[in-house]
């Protein structure tokens, strides 16, 4: 079919479907989409909460436990012990489909009858404090990560030891606020950094040593701002600006800023991948507005965070992991499944939500090693398969009607207002931040703050600026978070503030032996900051500004003259101030 162009029921804004997206579509027989590509993520990513946690109660065991869901919520949970034990059977929820109901409304129904798990993880060892793991050790508030150990507050991250505080970091140990980074050791508040080691605010450096606040570096040692110098000269320099000292580091996080900024900016972070379009891909191919990918995607669509070796899938939100033919999951791993939300090492599951090691499911949750089952009733292998085409028909003929007037058949995921979560609750107020009044008017829901009475006992003030001034008493201190108003007035941070934090053993102990100061901000706020080093999940078509006046001047002479006429798709937006280069032009200038 040829390229059609369609208006999003969402934005009501044109958006187009291509020849290669008909042919998936006509592959796993699903109609095209009428959400564009940007809404159809958001509308994901709505149903993700990773980090909004609370205190809450499993009404299986009774026992407290942390959970994505408040204690106040309309779901039935279940601790992560419980969820997976043989104390109960997820078949004694089941209904019987109803013709004379939405199929969605039927859906929520059942959404609120299943127990679900507090938090979602599978094999983790001294890893109660996770969220969306896999295969942890040792690790300490960390979400949408697999095999980590040791590690603390990470997010994205994987293959990784003995870090604190880091985003999408690959195959490295001893980092410290490090994003987008891989293959590091001892390398902290750096992003684009590979194959590296003891370095200290890097952009976009490869095989660096003992390099401090340079940009676009490649096999360089003893730099400082990109300057050469002696090994005994970097060595006095290092000890001069003395970063374990709060007030110095930020001093210098500020002229990093800055430094970064008199540098071409790769158009887009690609590497070793062929006829892909997107931003931060890794060892893939065919890959159309894609980001964040870990490695060895193939034809993959409309996707953000996909892990690795997932092929001929679109509209992942954090899925994949050796998986094929996935359309509109968020968290999902396995094969042939549509519409889901964390389904995990199955196969030919629809429109499900929170199953594992299972097959041939439509419309089922919490099934754990279980086959041909529909709103989590059993039936026979004939059964199912008559039975399934007929639900869809009623999806088409019945459709769900949201709160806004959007139409719901079979082929779109579910409803927002389906969403466990509250907008700002979820990833999707990372990546695309709403105020309470836009996300209602959207059509999502809104968690105002809860009171949390903490008892500050250090403000934020109060710190010692010097990590070598920090006594051992700051582990029994509630430290006030900087973002945190204290005598009662609101603060404007819309970061899921926690207001105060505390600072755990082995953080003091890593920060004490690298020499960098205590944060003054609560776990999830230095994330959010963290998640602002990122580019937008968006694509803007713009031209090279190789040879235009810029601050920058070439090392080198280009084969253009005048301004390069390459035009690309990145995510640097036209008004930004970075200065953004073709592949060609950037690769002149640091190799």
């Amino acid at each position: 079919m040829n390229r059609e162009t369609k208006v999003c029921q969402k934005c009501k804004k044109d958006f187009w479907i291509e020849p290669e997206d008909f042919k998936f579509y006509q592959k796993i027989s699903v109609p095209p989409p009428t959400w564009c590509p940007e809404c159809r993520m958001v509308r994901r990513m709505n149903f993700r909460n990773e980090r909004a946690l609370y205190r809450n109660k499993c009404v299986l065991c009774s026992k407290d436990t942390l959970s994505a869901y408040p204690e106040k919520s309309d779901f039935v949970i279940y601790c992560h012990n419980c969820w997976w034990s043989d104390k109960w059977s997820t078949l004694d929820y089941g209904i019987e489909y109803n013709f004379s109901k939405s199929f969605f409304e039927q859906f929520k129904d059942l959404m609120k009858k299943v127990p679900r798990p507090a938090l979602s993880y599978t094999n983790a060892v001294a890893s109660e404090y996770i969220n969306y793991g896999v295969n942890m050790k040792n690790t300490y508030l960390t979400f949408g990560s697999h095999d980590l150990e040791n590690v603390s507050y990470a997010k994205t991250s994987a293959h990784s030891k003995d870090s604190i505080d880091i985003t999408t970091t690959l195959w490295s140990e001893f980092c410290y606020e490090t994003v987008d980074c891989s293959k590091c050791f001892k390398v902290f508040f750096s992003r684009y950094v590979e194959d590296s080691q003891e370095d200290q605010f890097l952009f976009a450096c490869r095989n660096c040593s003992d390099c401090l606040g340079c940009a676009n570096l490649r096999s360089k040692s003893h730099c400082i701002f990109n300057q050469q110098y002696l090994k005994d000269e970097y060595d006095k320099k290092i000890k001069e600006f003395d970063l374990g000292s709060y007030k110095n580091f930020i001093e210098f996080r500020e002229k990093f800023k800055e430094h970064v900024l008199k540098y071409p900016h790769r158009f887009a972070m690609i590497r070793n991948s062929i006829n892909v379009i997107g931003d931060d891909i890794r060892n893939s191919k065919n890959c159309y507005w894609c980001f964040f990918v870990t490695r060895d995607a193939e034809n993959c669509r409309y996707s953000a965070n996909i892990s690795d070796a997932t092929k001929d899938s679109m509209d992942l939100t954090g899925a994949g992991l050796d998986s094929e033919l996935l359309y509109e999951e968020v968290s999902g791993i396995g094969r042939r499944s549509y519409f889901g939300v964390k389904i995990w090492y199955s196969y030919d599951i629809i429109l499900s939500e929170d199953c594992h090691n299972s097959s041939n499911l439509f419309a089922c949750i919490g099934l754990h090693s279980k086959s041909y089952c529909i709103l989590n009733r059993q039936y026979t292998k004939e059964e199912y398969e008559a039975l399934v085409p007929k639900i869809i028909e009623h999806m088409n003929t019945m459709p769900y009607i949201d709160k806004k007037g959007r139409v719901y058949k079979y082929g779109e995921f579910f409803p927002p207002e389906l969403s466990p979560f509250s907008y700002n609750e979820t990833i999707a107020q990372e990546y695309f931040p709403l105020t309470r009044e836009e996300a209602i008017e959207q059509g999502y829901s809104w968690k105002d703050p809860e009171p949390r009475n903490y008892q500050i006992t250090l403000k934020t003030e109060d710190i010692p600026d010097h990590i070598k001034d920090v006594p051992d008493s700051i582990l029994n201190e509630i430290i006030q978070c900087a973002h945190h108003q204290l005598g009662g007035e609101t603060s404007n941070c819309n970061e899921q503030c926690t207001e105060a934090f505390r600072i755990i053993p082995q953080e003091l102990d890593f920060l004490r032996k690298m020499n960098l100061p205590l944060p003054r901000l609560c776990p999830n706020c230095r994330h959010y900051q963290r998640i602002k080093q990122r580019n937008p999940l968006k694509l803007w078509h713009r031209k090279c500004m190789c040879g235009t006046k810029t601050t920058y001047t070439n090392t080198i002479k280009h084969d253009h003259e005048g301004q390069c006429p390459i035009e690309f798709e990145t995510t640097y937006a036209p008004e930004r101030p970075e200065i953004v280069y073709c592949e060609k032009c950037y690769l002149k200038e640091v190799v």
